[in-house]
């Protein structure tokens, strides 16, 4: 299967910068965690199409940055949704005196890395996850 992924934007005018750099940093990520990119959505929305998202499908009440679906139908593949609240990643930013860029990718990555199978339920999958995110984001030549 050849990898598609592809950007959109739901009830938000946002498009991300350098597209085709973040695309081919998402692809090595796949590839460095040892799978192959599928179909691939990553869909910038507000806070309300997030939240009921989380309502809907995760029986979550509660704001959140990144929700992402799993969609593979090989285990070697990685395939599905990342539904990112553009409103959570710029207070985010602000909180965590990042870029709005920066921030954006750290959550997109974060996405990707669900969709490869990681968890942060726990302190410690979170933690791990964290590691993971900022090793990746090293990596991004921007």
């Amino acid at each position: 299967m050849s990898a598609l992924i592809q950007f959109f934007s739901e009830d938000i005018d946002y498009r991300i910068d350098q597209e085709s750099v973040i695309l081919d940093w998402i692809l090595q990520v796949i590839e460095t965690e040892g799978f192959e990119a599928g179909f691939i959505n990553i869909i910038f929305c507000n806070d309300a199409y997030l939240l009921e998202l989380n309502q809907r499908f995760l029986e979550r009440d509660t704001l959140t940055d990144v929700i992402a679906f799993d969609y593979r139908e090989k285990d070697s593949e990685v395939s599905g949704d990342v539904f990112i609240s553009h409103d959570r990643t710029m207070d985010n930013a602000i909180k965590f005196r990042q870029t709005p860029d920066k921030e954006n990718h750290r959550v997109i990555i974060h996405g990707i890395l669900h969709l490869c199978g990681y968890s942060d339920k726990t302190v410690e999958e979170k933690a791990a996850m964290t590691k993971k995110e900022d090793n990746y984001l090293s990596l991004l030549p921007l």
